[in-house]
């Protein structure tokens, strides 16, 4: 028998692998965070479903999310990224990739971390909530918003509070698994 799980998560297997090992697991590191911060910007406008498909292709295109390196990025590597059809073709968010990439960079020589930069917002420990249904799991909250402006401020495109919340709950700083979830009782 299938376990009950949030109900965005049925359509596919590995749409119940990333919600059951995955989504709303505390992540600290920094590489990590880099990822899921990059596949949420992609994802804006567009299903995560879509995302998940293209995963490895994203990984392979983008050096597997090695910010140093995207940070780098040459003109013709941006234009190769155009012409890959494994990935999210958009110039504007490809070339957000890049430029969030350096801002990323300039977070972890202020903070220390990336992760230091962004726990600090829920004090270091993920934000429980209890939604009985996906009705109850809100788009944006008060503190996506802060953090998304504080985001923008630093010079990362594509951090709309929308995609900051969704940021949230895939890295655990908020677990929105409805109450008769599975996931709840690990």
């Amino acid at each position: 028998m299938e376990p009950i799980r949030c109900g965005w998560c049925s359509a596919s297997d590995l749409y119940k692998k990333y919600h059951d090992e995955e989504w709303g697991i505390p992540v600290y590191d920094d590489a990590s965070l880099f990822e899921f911060l990059t596949l949420e910007t992609f994802q804006a406008g567009l299903s995560w479903i879509t995302i998940l498909n293209k995963r490895e292709n994203f990984r392979a295109a983008f050096d597997n999310f090695d910010y140093k390196k995207i940070a780098q990025y040459p003109e013709d590597k941006i234009e190769s990224l155009l012409q890959d059809t494994g990935i999210i073709r958009n110039k504007l968010k490809i070339r957000s990739a890049v430029s969030n990439a350096q801002a990323f960079i300039k977070i972890q020589e202020e903070f220390g971390s990336f992760s230091d930069y962004i726990w600090k917002f829920t004090d270091g420990k993920p934000i429980i909530n209890n939604p009985k249904t996906l009705k109850d799991v809100p788009a944006t909250t008060p503190l996506s918003d802060a953090i998304s402006k504080d985001l923008k401020k630093r010079g990362f495109k594509f951090v709309g509070s929308t995609v900051i919340y969704a940021q949230m709950q895939a890295t655990g700083m908020v677990n929105d698994h409805i109450e008769d979830c599975w996931t709840r009782k690990k």
